[in-house]
C-alpha cells in the first residue's frame, strides 16, 4: 500500500482527491493536513465525506510529514508549495503538486505571471510536468511533479499533436476557454458569488491569466520554435467542466480526414483521450466525473483554419483525476487503477 498525506484537505482539489483515494486499492490516506482547520474532523467541513475512517486533519510540518508518508499531494495556493516541496523531497517523500510552483521552468516568468517569488531553480529543475499522456517515463522516475493547471490541460492535448507537423503557423493559435465555477476554488468572494455568476458568462484575465506561459512553454518543447497563444478564460455558471475551443491557421492543403487519422494514432494507447469522430461536438457533461479528454476535429476549408474542441472536467484530468494518474505511474501501477471508467451522467 502507498501511504499519502494531502496537504489542502479542505479545498475542493484536496475533497477528490480524497474520494479518489477512498477507493483505490493500493493506497491508504494515512494523514490529511491543513493550515485552518488542524485537530479537526474532514467531516466538519465536508460532511459527504462522513464514515470513511479517515484521519483527523494535521498541522503542516515537513519534519513530522516524513516517515509517515510515501507520497504527498499538495493541493495549495500558488506560493506555498515552492518552500514546502523540496524539504518533503529531501527526506525521500515523492510530491504531487497541483499548485503552479514548480510548472513554469523560467523563474523570472513565474513571478511575473504569478506575482509569488519561485521555487529555487534547481527544484524547478528537478520536477517533471505531469501530463502524463506525453510524458509518462519521466514521470514514472520523478520524485517530484507539476501537474498541470486544468486549462493548460484541456488546451495541450488538443494542441500537441499539431504542432509538431508543421500544418498549423505557430503564432496563430487562438485559444477560447471556458470553466466551471469550481475552478476558482472554495474561498468565498464576490467573483464566484451565486447572484453574480447565475445566468451569466463573462471572460476574465484577458491576455494576462497565469496558464498562458504553461501552454507556450509546452507547445515549444514539442514544436522547438517560439510559440505565443491568444488564451482567454470565460466563467460559465456550472460546478465543473472546460470545454476549450482552439482555433489554428492551417499552412498547407492537409485534409480533415489526415488530421483525424494523426488524432487518433497519437493517443491510440492513451487510455484517457478519446478522439471523438470527425465533425463532433464533445460536451463537459460527457467528462463529469471522470478523467477523460474528449477532443474532436473539424477544418473549416472555406479560412484554411483547424478549429479543435476540447472538454474534461477541470476536477478530475484538470486536477486530482490527473494527479491519480501520475501517482500511478510513478509507484508503477496500471494506469486506470482507481479512476472512475465511466463518467457521471445525466
Amino acid at each position: 500500500m502507498v501511504r499519502v498525506g494531502i496537504v489542502g484537505a479542505t479545498g475542493y482539489g484536496g475533497a477528490e482527491l480524497i474520494r479518489l483515494l477512498a477507493g483505490h486499492p493500493h493506497v491508504e490516506i494515512a494523514n490529511l493536513y491543513s493550515s485552518s482547520s488542524e485537530g479537526e474532523s474532514l467531516e466538519k467541513s465536508f460532511p459527504h465525506a462522513a464514515g470513511l475512517g479517515l484521519p483527523t486533519l494535521s498541522p503542516i510540518d515537513a519534519d513530522s510529514m516524513s516517515g509517515v508518508n510515501d507520497l504527498i499531494f499538495l493541493a495549495t495556493p500558488a506560493g506555498v508549495s515552492s518552500g514546502l516541496s523540496p524539504k518533503l523531497v529531501e527526506k525521500g517523500v515523492k510530491v504531487i503538486d497541483l499548485s503552479g510552483d514548480f510548472r513554469l521552468e523560467n523563474g523570472a516568468v513565474y513571478k511575473t505571471w504569478y506575482k509569488h517569488e519561485p521555487a529555487p531553480s534547481q527544484w524547478v529543475e528537478t520536477a517533471v510536468y505531469g501530463l502524463t499522456e506525453w510524458n509518462q517515463e519521466q514521470v514514472a522516475g520523478a520524485s517530484l511533479i507539476a501537474n498541470p493547471g486544468c486549462y493548460p490541460t484541456a488546451t495541450l492535448l488538443a494542441l500537441l499533436p499539431l504542432v509538431k507537423t508543421g500544418w498549423v503557423q505557430p503564432n496563430s493559435w487562438i485559444v477560447d476557454a471556458k470553466s466551471g465555477v469550481s475552478g476558482a476554488g472554495r474561498g468565498v468572494s464576490l467573483g464566484v458569488h451565486y447572484s453574480e455568476i447565475n445566468e451569466s458568462i463573462h471572460a476574465y484575465k484577458v491576455a494576462n491569466h497565469q496558464h498562458t506561459p504553461e501552454i507556450e512553454q509546452e507547445l515549444q518543447k514539442q514544436s522547438g520554435e517560439e510559440t505565443f497563444v491568444q488564451f482567454t478564460p470565460h466563467l460559465v455558471p456550472m460546478t465543473r467542466g472546460i470545454l476549450v475551443t482552439a482555433y489554428g491557421q492551417l499552412t498547407t492543403d492537409v485534409t480533415q480526414a489526415q488530421i483525424q487519422e494523426l488524432y487518433e494514432a497519437t493517443y491510440a494507447d492513451k487510455p484517457f483521450v478519446r478522439v471523438r469522430p470527425a465533425g463532433s461536438h464533445p460536451h463537459t457533461k460527457e467528462v463529469y466525473g471522470s478523467n477523460y479528454c474528449d477532443i474532436a476535429i473539424h477544418v473549416d476549408q472555406r479560412t484554411k483554419r483547424v478549429i479543435l474542441l476540447s472538454v474534461i472536467d477541470n476536477m478530475m484530468k484538470g486536477a486530482a483525476g490527473q494527479a491519480v494518474q501520475n501517482m500511478n505511474a510513478m509507484f508503477d501501477l496500471p494506469e486506470k487503477t482507481g479512476l472512475p471508467l465511466v463518467p457521471v451522467y445525466p
